[in-house]
């Protein structure tokens, strides 16, 4: 696990994060796009319009009512199976990068976003990335986290927004 690392050198800010998972390039891939897999680790539902990831494919994103009552949508930007999948998510871009690495898979997520979401992502991300790999973060662990990014990239971006 490497920390979130603010990018700056794109017309939005972003953060990217780092795994290294022990499965190979298309058990992730499956992981990644299959709605019973994702229900496990990605932070909503995601219902893609057609059922088969395309570009151009519309995209729903239901959070449960008891976490948030909000619905996001998106848009499937680039699919390369197994190794890139993009697509927005509400006011997001999410770019997914896999390659094979030791025995496993390299994950690179890139997030281009709002600036005053930088810290907020970071540390969901984080947790929704440990669930990926295996491990069950702190139910709390969240916030630590949170006011770390937060510090880390307040100077850059202005005010975090905290936790919907």
């Amino acid at each position: 696990m490497t920390d979130a690392r603010l990018l700056t050198d794109r017309k939005r800010p972003a953060i990217r994060l780092e795994r290294h998972l022990p499965d190979p390039p298309d058990v992730v891939w499956r992981a990644l796009t299959e709605r019973e897999q994702l229900r496990a680790w990605f932070p909503c539902d995601v219902i893609l319009s057609g059922g088969r990831w395309k570009v151009g494919a519309a995209i729903t994103f239901p959070f449960r009512p008891d976490v948030l009552d909000l619905t996001l949508t998106g848009e499937v930007l680039e699919v390369d199976e197994p190794s890139v999948l993009a697509f927005t998510w509400g006011d997001d871009t999410l770019r997914f990068e896999l390659s094979a690495e030791r025995n496993g898979t390299r994950l690179v997520l890139i997030d281009e976003l709002p600036p005053d979401a930088a810290a907020r992502n970071a540390a969901g991300w984080e947790q929704c990335l440990d669930r990926l790999a295996g491990i069950e973060p702190e139910p709390d662990g969240w916030q630590p986290r949170f006011e770390r990014y937060a510090t880390t990239f307040e100077p850059a971006l202005g005010p975090q927004a905290p936790r919907p």
